[in-house]
């Protein structure tokens, strides 16, 4: 294994705001072990975390954050809205509750976690997280499992695009076009369930490339990752599995194992789809 990199590569995402490429994701984590699971991080080397009012541990990550030692400025603290929340001075609403949650003087990112167009209220949402960041409540506005037709509306109809949209992304769902819809637009990729919630660990490709370079099976995929320039958040709750998902800077890649890995691209959706009913 090689040593842990203390330089942490960062995505621009304004003039003024650049988001860690690398985070810890606290989807599923309990309440009960979330202070726990974010201090180690923080306390490893990590300097994001990604939450969100759906997950129920807005008041462990603020806590932990708190605690942590780390000036405020060197975390960068992601949240999302959730459905129910969707409208102008709903969303308002929801973010001085998630704001009240995380007990921090800002948020570092701010976004609308699905687009819903059923209730076909993303547009106003969007305005209201423009608002707070102009009135600096927030860094910087994004999106979450936003299609291209999403991003391209907000474009026409508020005419600006979210910073960042954060995805289902790994080597069973490579998401093409919508990276190709956000290298023209100008938004970063962010990859949720990067290791396809375990499904590719034991699969033979990813084996043969961990085994070639001396890593882990989650390290090869995090590798690929970032070399795509993909912002990217592993969850785990196991202190060493969190420690390994960071040691990824001091390795690369070469030519013959990133098309090893785009091959096994499959369509192979682990979660929803962002334009279901929900």
């Amino acid at each position: 294994m090689g040593g842990m990199s203390t330089t942490m590569p960062r995505v621009p995402l304004s003039d003024s705001v650049a988001i860690p490429q690398l985070g810890l994701g606290v989807y599923k984590v309990p309440p009960g072990q979330t202070a726990e699971v974010v201090r180690h991080a923080l306390a490893h080397g990590y300097t994001a975390v990604d939450t969100a009012t759906l997950y129920g541990n807005e008041r462990e990550v603020g806590e932990a954050v708190r605690d942590s030692g780390l000036a405020r400025e060197d975390v960068f603290v992601t949240t999302k809205l959730w459905n129910d929340a969707h409208g102008y001075d709903e969303a308002l609403r929801a973010f001085d509750r998630s704001a009240a949650e995380l007990d921090l003087d800002h948020v570092d990112l701010y976004l609308i976690h699905w687009p819903v167009p059923d209730q076909d209220r993303y547009v106003e949402t969007w305005q209201a997280l423009r608002r707070l960041r102009d009135e600096g409540r927030v860094r910087a506005v994004g999106v979450s499992n936003f299609e291209p037709e999403h991003l391209r509306r907000l474009a026409d109809e508020a005419g600006e695009v979210p910073a960042i949209n954060q995805v289902e992304l790994h080597p069973l769902l490579q998401q093409r076009a919508l990276r190709e819809a956000h290298a023209e637009l100008g938004v970063v990729t962010e990859a949720w369930a990067p290791l396809a919630r375990g499904q590719l660990v034991e699969h033979d490709t990813i084996r043969r490339l961990a085994d070639k370079h001396g890593r882990t099976p989650s390290q090869i995929i995090l590798r690929w990752h970032l070399d795509l320039g993909n912002v990217v958040i592993p969850k785990s709750v196991t202190p060493a599995r969190i420690e390994e998902n960071l040691d990824v800077f001091d390795f690369s890649l070469d030519t013959d194992d990133v098309a090893a890995i785009d091959a096994l691209d499959s369509d192979g959706r682990t979660g929803r789809h962002p334009n279901d009913r929900w």
